[in-house]
């Protein structure tokens, strides 16, 4: 599952963990991006002493044997960078969570001030749908507004079974967060399901509305593509 951040793939990533049939990992390659580019991002010690920092042992992380049938990776794009092998990739069904850019913004800047484009996965995102084979988009605010129907959509679309536990999970987080979870996780630990439908647009200050308009055409060219 390909997102940015604030995109609800946490909640997602909860969705699939609640099937009871299923491994979830968060973020696997947060630690590498944060080595490799020095990104100073909120826990950045934290997460880099928590997790591998070598894309490579990540790779060989997530080529690795599962018990459980099915393996959700939850991956931010922005982690992915430029020049990483992406074999480990080949043969897994890649969907791309996507969502209105004025909403990510408004979400991100919340919690970490004067984001830039790179920061918030668009252009990567694009990227990397770009050279996926068969390809599946699915839009947050669609979840929001019928969990149900559009999770049972995307379940037929990876020749998966649906069941109503991806519509519950306990409050709290699950044992499989990242540690940088205590900064970004707030609501969603609070949550035991997903939120209802969203409302308005979010108005946006002049800068940030700059950096929505920005994504808005990749945002567009995906969505053409989305689940409906």
């Amino acid at each position: 599952m390909w997102s940015g951040p604030r995109n609800l793939s946490t909640a997602m990533m909860y969705s699939f963990a609640a099937r009871g049939d299923c491994r979830v990992v968060d973020e696997p390659f947060y630690g590498a991006y944060l080595a490799e580019t020095g990104a100073d991002h909120p826990m950045r010690g934290a997460v880099l002493g928590s997790m591998a920092t070598d894309p490579l042992d990540v790779q060989k992380q997530l080529n690795s044997p599962v018990s459980e049938p099915i393996f959700y990776q939850k991956h931010m794009t922005h982690h992915m960078l430029d020049g990483w092998p992406d074999v480990w990739a080949e043969g897994t069904q890649h969907v791309f969570l996507i969502r209105h850019p004025a909403r990510v913004v408004a979400s991100y800047a919340r919690k970490r001030e004067a984001p830039e484009l790179d920061d918030l996965g668009f252009r990567q995102q694009a990227e990397i749908f770009a050279r996926t084979d068969d390809p599946i988009v699915i839009d947050a605010s669609d979840i929001r507004a019928d969990p149900a129907g559009m999770l049972q959509k995307l379940c037929t679309r990876v020749s998966i079974s649906w069941t109503e536990n991806m519509l519950s999970w306990p409050s709290g987080g699950h044992v499989a967060d990242g540690v940088w979870a205590a900064h970004w996780y707030g609501a969603v630990h609070q949550s035991t399901g997903f939120d209802s439908a969203e409302g308005p647009l979010p108005d946006l200050d002049p800068q940030y509305d700059q950096l929505a308009q920005a994504a808005m055409p990749i945002y567009q060219s995906l969505a053409a593509h989305k689940i409906t």
